[in-house]
């Protein structure tokens, strides 16, 4: 698909081909690439913080496994000195 932009400030257009020949890339990949990234951020940002939110119930889960196993080894410690 095509896509044609006017009246550009001069001065932005000219930051924007310092930034692609920084990347050594044309204008047109550079602003393609912007375009795209501006598309799907939003949907990565929502599936990073659903996957930091499993990370923090799965943290919180291997805690409580981790004292419940803590108690049930001094329990057998204490059977067994019994």
């Amino acid at each position: 698909m095509e896509i044609k932009i006017r009246n550009v400030d001069p001065i932005a257009l000219k930051k924007i081909d310092e930034m692609a020949k920084k990347k050594s890339i044309s204008r047109q990949e550079y602003l393609k690439s912007v375009i795209e990234k501006t598309a799907y951020d939003p949907e990565t940002n929502e599936q990073i913080k659903h996957l930091e939110l499993i990370i923090e119930k799965n943290a919180y889960v291997m805690e409580e496994a981790t004292k419940s196993i803590s108690r049930l080894e001094n329990l057998l410690v204490e059977l067994l000195e019994e």
